[in-house]
């Protein structure tokens, strides 16, 4: 390695050319139906919006990613599946939405009852934080594609027309409003693993900063905050909101063309992530675009709001920083900031 460190590039995910080449596939894809049931763009979509006559209804598709690495060398499945569904239904409640179905995917190289039984725990438990049901899935053995086990799902949600969040609506002066993550989620893991293998690092290593295991901290289940959010929008005006996954605080960008996001007084990582960042030697720029940092997921609202808003939401929430007009997100106290989603 340079002296410089690892980045999110090195370790083997490269998130610009990532979004080039769903760019290269997305520009591919102009037929639109006719009737019922019609496309809608909107801003700040993190799934996708249907038009469905009183209501939208909202599908996206998500997996669990190279966390099950993870679970496969501890031998532990039974969260991968709360990831899972966690990873689609916190895309899903970001314009408003409430998650009612899901149905999940499992490519597998060989059948193997305890893993699926496992799997099945988790995905039992992550439909039961979304209150959402599980309608479908399957179950695909591939010896000769997959090595190992690949977990993703879609899930289906709706918001009534008059409820849907309106990122458009955003000024300078509104407050940006973080809530905790769990840990690590399920982005970022590649350049964990990485950077973890490189110093030989076991994932049954217990480094003496932290309370758990290494593999412990990798496998922490993303936290699923379906509940808080759907009860928050029933009394709060609440103008956007974002899903702090792969891209880190660049996904803020996604929410309005031309609206700034300065977090002044970020949540404080957990330490894990200073352990992985000491340990791989990382910037922080590199560590807010690959990892959640401690904020899982963020509100948007009037500085009249916020104050009731953070009292509702609980859990650590807190006001993080404010809107602006400058076209980017920044971190003033760490010097960093970011200008393209």
């Amino acid at each position: 390695m340079s002296k410089k460190g690892w980045t999110y590039a090195q370790a083997g995910v490269d998130i610009d050319s990532k979004s080039r080449a769903i760019g290269s596939l997305v520009s591919k894809l102009g037929f639109r139906r006719k009737g019922r049931g019609t496309m809608v763009s909107a801003d700040g979509q993190f799934t996708g919006l249907i038009d469905f006559g009183d209501v939208y209804l909202t599908l996206c598709t998500d997996g669990v990613g190279t966390k099950l690495l993870v679970a496969e060398t501890m031998g532990k499945w039974d969260t991968v599946g709360i990831d899972c569904i966690a990873m689609n239904v916190n895309d899903t409640i970001v314009l408003g939405a409430e998650p009612v179905a899901f149905v999940d995917y499992i490519a597998i190289d060989h059948p193997d009852e305890d893993i699926t039984s496992q799997i099945g725990i988790g995905l039992e438990r992550g439909a039961e934080l979304s209150n959402m049901d599980i309608v479908g899935g399957e179950i695909a053995v591939m010896p000769e594609v997959v090595n190992g086990v690949d977990i993703s799902g879609t899930c289906l949600g709706f918001v009534a027309k008059d409820a849907l969040v309106d990122p458009s609506s955003i000024e300078e002066g509104d407050v940006v409003v973080g809530l905790p993550s769990s840990g690590i989620h399920s982005n970022g893991l590649t350049l964990a693993r990485k950077i973890l293998s490189s110093n030989g690092i076991d994932n049954q290593e217990r480094p003496s900063s932290l309370d758990r295991t290494v593999g412990e901290e990798l496998l922490m289940p993303t936290e699923i905050y379906v509940r808080t959010i759907v009860d928050l929008l029933k009394g709060h005006e609440v103008k956007g909101m974002v899903n702090i996954t792969g891209g880190g605080l660049r996904n803020f960008l996604r929410l309005k063309k031309g609206a700034g996001f300065i977090i002044e007084d970020p949540i404080r990582p957990q330490p894990f992530f200073d352990y992985l960042q000491e340990l791989g030697n990382v910037e922080d720029q590199e560590m807010y675009q690959t990892f959640n940092m401690g904020m899982g997921y963020s509100v948007i609202c009037s500085p009249e709001v916020a104050e009731d808003a953070v009292k509702h939401l609980g859990g650590g929430a807190r006001i993080v920083g404010r809107v602006s007009t400058d076209g980017r997100v920044s971190v003033p106290e760490l010097g960093i900031e970011y200008d393209t989603y």
